[in-house]
């Protein structure tokens, strides 16, 4: 779910993320899967997106506070 899952990526996948954010690799991999599996939707917790920040900036990756805003999920993907 985005925009967690296109962050991850680009910060080189769960394990790396996790390191980054000081976090188990299972709670970044909960920010993909939607809620009601018990995931966050796609939001990555805000107390994390300084760290994110820095880290893409130091890996050379364009990231700014915008790239963490929910994303509107069209009407049949928000349905299913």
């Amino acid at each position: 779910m985005e925009p967690a899952a296109s962050i991850i990526t680009k910060l080189g996948g769960d394990t790396k993320v996790a390191e980054i954010v000081g976090v188990h690799r299972t709670r970044v991999s909960n920010w993909k899967r939607p809620k009601t599996a018990g995931g966050t939707g796609g939001a990555i917790p805000f107390k994390h997106v300084p760290a994110l920040i820095a880290a893409a900036k130091a890996l050379g990756e364009s990231l700014s506070a915008d790239d963490f805003l929910p994303t509107i999920q069209p009407e049949a993907e928000s349905a299913a």
